[in-house]
């Protein structure tokens, strides 16, 4: 271990990029979608279900969340809303971990998934066995984990934050005397570890799409389109988001593309999102940062392959079928609610104008 890093990463080995994408459902017609969509929302009312839908799916996903009463957002939207809504069954079209954090929060009722195979490289790489022997190692820490990770990763830690929230979650820890392990993003960690200040350990995992994102042809494409505002996800590497006009999360860049003044915008990240921009703003210009050089390898093209392995007809069968439920341990939900209902009551104290920091305890506090 060096300067808060440790040396070990746990990185995925091509061949898991190479399953996702070969898993990617084929475009289904004109035709097919059509009936795709309307058996989808004659089964939503059968099953009293609801849909919720990551940014980075598939655009007739988003859509035809929406369309349904549903919503479209970032893991712990989809989760909470999943958790304050009537309906018994939720179909989450994302990647693994956001169904296993709906199923913590809403533990009686039924998630399915489209393909319980879509994972994610954060996840994949901080492995709970591996995560928290580190942890062991400096149980002096308070651990804070990101919402890309397992079920059994949040369970053994202290405080879960999201991108929209981990700046003012780890201000109110620093605050309070906290010395911290970070997992699994080392980029995000970074960014936070520069803004903050804060005493943290990382561990050194990567998002395989924020971290393909590359400087060098960033700043190349800022000179071609000088007028245009780069939007950057802190998941990225630290020479990508230097040059951001705006950092945040996907709520953020949303935010940001809403209220800049300006009419042309290069957003660096999963072009997924390039949908809902493009949505909420028609009179506005998106381009996708660049992911790779001339002589670059590009491994996701800006676009997240379990992502991708969501489509129309993954729906309709889970839907059809009650297969593909997710299933966490009951032992695993009640330590793992913990850290996320303590993110959540922080959250709902800084939105309600309360001192969000009198939730979090002075480190040695009883």
């Amino acid at each position: 271990m060096t300067d808060g890093v440790i040396d070990v990463e746990f990185e995925q080995p091509a061949c898991a990029t190479q399953h996702a994408w070969a898993r990617v459902p084929v475009e289904p017609s004109v035709t097919e979608r059509a009936a795709l969509k309307d058996e989808i929302r004659a089964l939503l009312r059968a099953r009293n279900a609801v849909m919720v839908s990551h940014y980075y799916v598939h655009p007739d996903l988003q859509d035809l969340a929406e369309e349904t009463g549903g919503l479209v957002s970032d893991s712990l939207e989809m989760a909470r809303f999943g958790r304050d809504h009537a309906a018994q069954t939720l179909v989450v079209s994302g990647v693994r971990f956001m169904g296993e954090t709906a199923k913590i929060l809403s533990p009686e009722k039924t998630i399915l998934m489209p393909d319980l195979d879509a994972n994610c490289s954060l996840d994949l790489g901080c492995p709970i066995d591996a995560f928290s022997a580190f942890c062991d190692q400096h149980p002096e820490r308070t651990v804070v984990v990101y919402a890309n990770t397992s079920a059994a990763v949040k369970a053994r830690a202290d405080w879960l934050v999201t991108s929209s929230c981990a700046l003012d979650v780890v201000n109110a820890l620093k605050d309070k005397g906290h010395r911290l392990i970070w997992g699994p993003d080392k980029h995000l960690g970074a960014y936070i570890q520069r803004e903050t200040g804060a005493d943290m350990l990382m561990w050194q995992g990567s998002c395989i799409v924020h971290d393909e994102f590359k400087a060098a042809e960033l700043a190349a494409l800022k000179a071609e389109r000088p007028e245009a505002k780069v939007l950057v996800h802190p998941e990225s590497p630290a020479d990508v988001v230097a040059l951001a006009d705006a950092v945040g999360s996907t709520s953020a860049i949303l935010n940001a593309a809403r209220s800049m003044a300006a009419d042309t915008f290069i957003v660096a990240t999963d072009k997924g999102m390039m949908h809902k921009l493009r949505t909420l703003n028609p009179g506005k210009t998106f381009i996708e940062a660049p992911t790779a050089g001339n002589s670059a390898t590009c491994k996701s093209c800006a676009h997240c392959p379990w992502m991708a392995m969501n489509g129309l007809a993954g729906v309709a069968r889970v839907l059809r079928e009650g297969s593909n439920a997710i299933d966490v341990p009951a032992s695993l939900i009640d330590r793992a609610r913990l850290p996320i209902e303590r993110m959540l009551n922080f959250t709902a104290a800084l939105k309600g104008g309360h001192d969000a920091g009198a939730l979090v305890p002075h480190i040695g506090a009883a």
